[in-house]
């Protein structure tokens, strides 16, 4: 057996430490956290006075979306301003780039996953969007919310309830395939879905996804 010498450059190692500092993201034996340094340079930004300086803040607000519940609620007023021509600050636009400001400020830690334990997803259709919660031993493991589109916002209360479902089972699909998972949702009918008959064009598309990922749970 042909032997490799292989070397470790002892001024790029640590050893021994409790947290480790990874795009942008501290993880540790807690979890994993955001940089500090990142949402110190939120906290500082000043207000906005054009359309780039708005995307720059957003896209830096965005890389932490996960930490934030809600966090398309808290930044819709402000994407609405990149729509072109609509732009114009007020204190309106101040109100909601405070309160990003504050809630990136307060990111929680999240935890870890673990694929030997089953995990949960909380959804909720919430007002003009669909809010998302992974979860495993009551512990936050990521956020996602998103606006609904102009046509979802036509859907009936079921409906909204069972497109946030499939939000999330898309949007956390990598963490689910091959393990068990609870839905949570405070649409008590959607327990029932899969058993459903009479079933609009939606909902006919939604039922071999949802059937997939019960079976592939099964199998997990």
């Amino acid at each position: 057996m042909e032997v490799q010498s292989l070397y470790a450059k002892a001024s790029k190692c640590e050893f021994g430490m409790t947290e480790i500092l990874y795009l942008g993201h501290i993880i540790g034996v807690d979890g994993v956290k955001v940089h500090q340094e990142k949402i110190q340079a939120i906290l500082e930004w000043p207000p906005l006075k054009s359309i780039y300086e708005l995307r720059g803040f957003l896209g830096l607000c965005s890389y932490y979306r996960r930490f934030v519940c809600g966090f398309s609620q808290l930044a819709s007023p402000l994407t609405d301003l990149t729509k072109n021509g609509a732009f114009l600050w007020s204190e309106g636009a101040q109100l909601a780039f405070d309160k990003l400001k504050n809630a990136t400020s307060s990111c929680p830690v999240l935890a870890l996953p673990d694929f030997t334990q089953p995990f949960v997803l909380e959804c909720d259709a919430l007002g003009q969007g669909i809010g998302v919660v992974l979860m495993q031993n009551r512990h936050s493991i990521a956020y996602e919310s998103r606006k609904l589109r102009d046509t979802e916002r036509l859907y009936s209360t079921y409906d909204k309830e069972m497109l946030a479902i499939m939000h999330a089972l898309a949007k956390f699909r990598h963490y689910l395939v091959g393990t068990r998972f609870v839905v949570r949702t405070d649409h008590n009918s959607l327990k029932y879905f899969l058993e459903q008959k009479d079933l609009n064009e939606r909902q006919q598309k939604w039922v071999p996804q949802t059937y997939n990922m019960n079976r592939q749970q099964q199998e997990g």
